[in-house]
């Protein structure tokens, strides 16, 4: 069955990861990036857990599941090394109307997390829905190749300048044609290289080029 693509804004919401290993550290690890205040709830957890706990960074619940435990999370994160358990608490999470992922069994959840490439504000995913995570990988591992740091900076410098464009440029077309100036090879291949001051004039001429022509 396709899925339908999202990405959700996490930030400050309650989410919840069951199980304490290493598939554990890894979405605990993507939920804090993304902003999510994240509550591990296992008997162990790794080293790694266990420093993100001491710092108080992460909320730390050393026992096993109890029924009730998922209760008022926004997020739930099945990962621990019993089928059992992670298909308890599935079957909870999607009585109670919440968003769950089970790692090693996504049918049971309703929402899986692809694979992605992560250039500053730039996300890029792949999905096979399940059927192949050998190709999601090598599409990553290309995907990781072709958009560079350089992507994620580029970003960066469109924000700084895209009120001045709205304000210069009002029309969507005229907009347009700057992006499709500032988005080419040169561009990026000075950001590529460090040379951010010369790429960021390079789209402030292209502004000013079409703000001309207008």
């Amino acid at each position: 069955m396709p899925f339908y693509p999202i990405n959700l804004q996490i930030s400050r919401q309650p989410c919840i990861v069951v199980g304490g290993g290493s598939v554990a550290e890894r979405k605990v690890a993507a939920l804090l990036l993304a902003g999510g205040d994240v509550t591990v709830l296992s008997p162990e957890i790794t080293k790694g857990l266990a420093i993100l706990a001491e710092r108080r960074e992460i909320t730390h619940i050393a026992r096993g599941y109890q029924q009730g435990d998922v209760k008022g999370f926004f997020i739930i994160i099945c990962s621990t090394d019993n089928p059992s358990v992670n298909k308890l608490v599935a079957a909870e999470g999607k009585e109670l109307g919440v968003l769950v992922n089970v790692a090693d069994a996504p049918e049971l959840g309703n929402f899986s997390v692809p694979a992605q490439i992560s250039r500053g504000d730039l996300l890029l995913t792949i999905s096979t829905g399940g059927k192949s995570p050998a190709v999601a990988k090598k599409l990553r591992e290309e995907l990781g190749e072709r958009y560079g740091p350089e992507y994620g900076t580029y970003l960066e410098l469109v924000a700084k300048v895209r009120e001045q464009i709205k304000k210069e440029l009002p029309t969507a077309k005229e907009r347009e044609i700057v992006w499709r100036r500032t988005i080419d090879q040169e561009v990026i291949s000075l950001l590529k290289d460090g040379k951010i001051k010369e790429a960021e004039a390079k789209i402030y001429n292209a502004i000013s080029c079409s703000g001309t022509q207008s």
